[in-house]
């Protein structure tokens, strides 16, 4: 386990509030994490879907999870610039987040990512430009 992973791993109490449920997979080579979170029913808004600040944490948090496992969570990403799409409605259920790093240099790097439901529709799609922040 890496010495800093206690610095940098969501305390249990967020994790419980977003839903998070954890990492499904991680591949190295191309630096693409797989997140999975639990979309419940109390997280609806008056309109019947997943309020959009859900849906963004778990992307945001998804694309920091990458540059935390590429630099064997010797890095954390600070972000410069968050964008988010929705594409489709979040429904109550089960829902993953995949994001990658699209170029990474010694301080700054671009990060893409986007949330699917349980058939693999596309919810919602991410891109971040992050400052690279190394702990000591």
């Amino acid at each position: 386990m890496p010495k800093n992973i206690e610095k940098i791993t969501t305390p249990a109490p967020l994790k419980k509030a977003i839903g998070e449920i954890g990492v499904v997979s991680f591949d190295e080579e191309a630096s693409r994490i797989r997140v999975e979170f639990e979309a419940r029913e109390e997280f609806l808004h008056a309109g019947g879907v997943i309020q959009g600040g859900f849906v963004s944490t778990w992307i945001d948090l998804s694309m920091a999870y990458a540059i935390h496992y590429k630099t064997d969570f010797k890095q954390t990403p600070l972000s410069l610039e968050l964008k988010i799409s929705f594409l489709n409605p979040a429904m109550p259920g089960k829902v993953f987040a995949e994001a990658w790093i699209v170029k990474m240099g010694r301080s700054i790097a671009f990060l893409e990512g986007h949330l699917l439901n349980e058939s693999g529709e596309v919810i919602a799609t991410g891109s971040s430009t992050v400052k690279l922040f190394t702990y000591t």
